[in-house]
């Protein structure tokens, strides 16, 4: 480009103003919310929550300042109270506070016949209604009810064209659900629909490994950015929850100080303990005290002041507590105390969606500073291997950003040397991970430890031999004979042995100190007798000799 050659500017474009619906998660997916002064279509089939979506726009957004009108053409008012009293939201305040209000607009079938039903009589009402308590926002649920009553497909067009200019005069943000045609013929007006929306999202319900789970898909929104993936969402005692997970940056706080593990020689193998705001696995066969580790952690965590909450997806928390006294951990006190609060549920009791809106709402609630889940192999039976990834993903990526420690125990199965020791892909988020596994003697089978990684900090490779006591772990220091680390009878075997060998040697290093002592008593003798016989030979007296040792 020349020195002197003028360059064009691209003015800035700022976005258009755009209403939060203050539903979690949605917002973050639609940058903002959805556009202000405009229409949204939301389109689902039955049960995937289109009337909930609907309504918590409203209800949220009039708590927020911004009133807002519902006009239903399928359900009654009254049940519509009902129904949203069951997630806590009074409807009947906010319509006597003036900030909502409830107009029914179902038509009776007879009226289409006499030709005396219209949209035009209903939104002049509905005109009336908004400019009284000053309106910002309105919801036409299930229009599809009223548009099926027409038989003319011209009357159908005519009246949507008469609706679509009414709201683009209203200047409302306006939200419509509708419900996919399922007649052929009535596909023309949900092609109207698609091209009536500024912004469009679709709602879908589907079964997966008998599991129901939703997903939420943004198909278009004008003149602004979205996440365009699917994404899940639940509903939840209190709305609608999205979890927008693929477009969360990675907000991971950084690894902190050490802490103890509940062991004072598991500490030293691991050069001081775990590390905070990590990640940490353990990976073992059935039977090998994995959740015994975990809960010794848990121990030393309480005794700390620190709060844990304990995810189960396998054992009961009365189980829980009862099992583990067995090996002298005492969980009772610190539950008393409110230190540990237990989530435990049946993996296929619900999708993995809604597994982690519990676990994050129990999270925002009690606060905790440890994560434990025990164990995340049943979380395959949420709904498949793809349904656990998802939900461990989440779980970690929320107690990361957080800074709170999560533990994950994972039951393995197969040849050591063949895992993957998280056994569902996240081993590469795992900053500690430690193997349990047993080790095959004559008659006996022993369980061996191992460190096999620890980001961040020294740590040692070898394999020790623990055992699990009335005392809780125990693990001596490590005995290796032949090369390979030894337990159990083995080790008992090579120890008598050692101690003999030691015994032995120590008897033959005796003896030759006394042999040594002997020679040089016998080469003083000879040293004595040679000087005595040269001075007889030279006449000269002779001092007293040395008394002799031995």
């Amino acid at each position: 480009m020349k020195r002197n050659e003028k360059t064009t500017q691209i003015p800035f474009k700022k976005t258009f103003d755009k209403a939060a619906t203050h539903i979690r998660g949605l917002d973050d997916i639609l940058k903002g919310g959805l556009p202000r002064g405009r229409t949204t279509v939301v389109s689902g089939e039955a049960g995937s929550g289109k009337t909930i979506l609907g309504l918590e726009f409203l209800y949220r957004g009039a708590l927020a300042g911004e009133p807002g009108i519902w006009v239903g053409f399928e359900e009654p008012a009254e049940q519509l109270r009902q129904n949203m009293a069951s997630l806590g939201w009074d409807l009947k305040r906010l319509e006597q506070d003036g900030k909502l209000f409830l107009f029914e607009a179902r038509v009776d079938p007879n009226m289409t016949i006499s030709g005396e039903f219209d949209l035009k009589g209903l939104l002049a009402a509905v005109s009336g209604k908004s400019r009284e308590m000053g309106a910002q926002r309105i919801v036409i649920d299930a229009l599809e009810v009223a548009l099926r009553l027409f038989d003319e497909p011209r009357k159908v067009r005519s009246e949507m064209h008469v609706l679509n200019d009414w709201l683009r005069e209203q200047g409302l943000t306006s939200v419509m659900t509708v419900r996919p045609a399922r007649r052929e013929e009535a596909r023309f007006y949900e092609d109207f629909f698609e091209s009536m929306g500024d912004c469009f999202i679709f709602l879908d319900a589907r079964v997966q490994s008998h599991i129901t789970t939703r997903r939420l898909r943004v198909t278009k929104y004008r003149g602004s950015d979205f996440g365009r993936n699917e994404y899940p969402y639940v509903i939840t005692e209190s709305g609608i929850s999205v979890v927008p997970i693929t477009s969360v940056g990675l907000r991971h706080k950084p690894l902190g100080a050490k802490m103890s593990t509940g062991i004072e020689r598991l500490d030293e193998i691991l050069g001081g303990g775990y590390r905070r705001a990590s990640c940490v696995l353990f990976a073992g066969e059935p039977g090998t005290g994995k959740t015994t580790l975990a809960l010794t952690f848990v121990r030393s965590a309480c005794t700390r002041r620190e709060k844990v909450l304990y995810i189960s997806f396998e054992e009961s928390e009365d189980a829980l507590i009862s099992n583990i006294r067995s090996t002298g951990i005492d969980l009772s006190p610190f539950l008393k105390a409110q230190q540990i609060e237990f989530l435990t549920c049946f993996p296929e009791a619900m999708g993995a969606e809604e597994h982690f809106i519990h676990a994050v709402t129990r999270m925002n609630i009690f606060d905790p500073h440890h994560v434990v889940v025990d164990a995340i192999s049943a979380c395959d039976r949420m709904g498949g291997r793809q349904a656990a990834f998802d939900y461990l993903m989440r779980l970690l990526n929320a107690c990361k950003e957080r800074g709170i420690n999560i533990f994950l125990v994972n039951q393995t199965y197969g040849r050591p040397d063949q895992l993957e020791i998280s056994g569902n892909g996240i081993s590469s988020m795992v900053d500690t991970a430690i193997f349990l596994g047993y080790q095959e003697e004559p008659g006996e089978t022993n369980r061996l430890l191992q460190v096999l990684k620890s980001r961040g900090s020294s740590h040692s490779n070898q394999k020790r031999e623990y055992k699990i006591t009335d005392q809780g772990i125990v693990i001596p220091d490590a005995y290796i004979g032949g090369g390979r680390v030894l337990t159990g009878t083995a080790r008992q075997i090579q120890e008598e042995a050692d101690r003999l060998e030691a015994e032995r040697l120590a008897f033959e290093i005796e003896a030759k100190r006394l042999d040594l002592k002997r020679l040089r008593s016998l080469q003083k003798r000879i040293e004595n007798g040679i000087r005595q016989r040269q001075v007889i030979r030279e006449g000269v007296s002779l001092p007293k000799p040395e008394p002799q040792e031995g």
